[in-house]
């Protein structure tokens, strides 16, 4: 887990806090895994949109994955020369958006998703009469999931409908197997291969059509890479997105990661308001500063007066606004300084506007662009 002094020198609290070492590290080691199982990173980004984060990941990456049209921008700001954007894209101001994108930078290619007629007829007006072209995949889906094709025979007709746009080239097949629950049961496991599964066969399928000399297969988040990595067709450019990773978690990623050497490198630091009851203690962050989407954040340290203490067994129970709820809360006194550790670090950088980030002795501001 990060280890921050416990004397940094904050003026506020509470602050999200991140371990340049440990992000530099969880960088070297996807990069590592990404070669060992021939596959290319594409990291999604949309976990930090950090420009600070993301330029560390970009030499080592094939491109980066978003998920909106304005975080392609930034992207592109950022130095990124390839964008896959997981997503479908389908009104037209933000098709527009993302043609002028591509006119005004001549060396960018954007990928982005479709799984329906609809969304190629929406991506091909906005096309029609430009110079520039759109990298299309088609998006395999499951019943019940986000977005996707529903059944491989829907795929044929789709490919036809790309491959007749102007402005559109069809260049691979996309799919997303982190749908699942995080949970690395033998059922879960079965319908995350099941899914990896038909995508791999509908690429197969259409392999005669795609309109690239080396076709696209996306697949692969951070918590079942491993999987997604046993279900590659051959011959393709097999782009992995995962994002968390970069970051890492104290919890749902840290139980389900197929890459045990992962660190955590974030935690928000905050202060004790209030001891009000014996074994409770009231911490100032809440919902608006934690990640608790996939589970409430967790003690990883306590200090008093610049001085690291035992680690605390204290359990957050509830959080409101700019509150957290600790039962149990043993030695935590008022005005004690805790890190806590959050769940999903998707969910956390989006509440910040600064991070401070620690590396060795030095610290600086960064400051996440969503």
């Amino acid at each position: 887990m990060p280890n921050f002094s416990a004397d940094l020198h904050l003026t506020s609290l509470p602050q999200l806090l991140l371990d340049v070492d440990a992000i530099d590290a969880n960088i070297e080691l996807k990069e590592q895994w990404a070669v060992e199982h021939s596959m290319v990173l594409a990291p999604h980004i949309k976990t930090t949109m950090t420009r600070e984060i993301v330029q560390r990941q970009l030499p080592g990456s094939w491109g980066v994955t978003v998920a909106t049209t304005a975080q392609a921008a930034h992207a592109v700001g950022w130095g990124a020369r390839r964008i896959l954007i997981a997503n479908e894209v389908v009104f037209p101001p933000l098709v527009r958006e993302l043609r002028r994108l591509l006119e005004i930078n001549p060396s960018v290619e954007v990928y982005c998703l479709a799984d329906s007629s609809a969304a190629v007829s929406a991506l091909a007006r906005g096309f029609e009469d430009t110079d520039r072209q759109l990298f299309v995949l088609l998006d395999v889906g499951i019943p019940g999931g986000r977005t996707g094709i529903r059944h491989p025979a829907e795929a044929p007709r789709l490919a036809a409908a790309v491959k007749d746009a102007r402005g559109l080239r069809l260049a691979g097949i996309s799919a997303y197997e982190g749908i699942a629950p995080n949970v690395r049961t033998p059922e879960n496991l079965a319908v995350i291969d099941a899914h990896c599964r038909t995508a791999m066969e509908v690429f197969d399928a259409l392999r005669s059509q795609f309109e690239v000399e080396r076709p696209l297969f996306s697949v692969g988040g951070s918590a079942f890479q491993d999987r997604a990595a046993q279900f590659l067709p051959e011959g393709v450019l097999s782009v992995l997105r995962s994002g968390c990773y970069v970051i890492h978690d104290h919890g749902t990623y840290a139980d389900v990661s197929p890459l045990p050497d992962l660190r955590a490198a974030a935690v928000v630091r905050a202060v004790v308001l209030s001891v009000p009851e014996e074994g409770r203690a009231i911490v100032g962050a809440g919902k608006r500063e934690l990640a608790y989407d996939a589970g409430l954040p967790t003690l990883v340290a306590h200090h008093r007066d610049g001085e690291a203490l035992p680690e605390p067994t204290g359990v957050v129970v509830r959080l409101f606004d700019h509150h957290a709820v600790v039962d149990s809360a043993g030695s935590l006194q008022v005005g004690d300084t805790v890190d806590l550790g959050i769940s999903h670090p998707c969910s956390v950088f989006d509440r910040w506007r600064t991070a401070l980030a620690v590396h060795g002795n030095s610290t600086e501001l960064w400051h996440p662009q969503f």
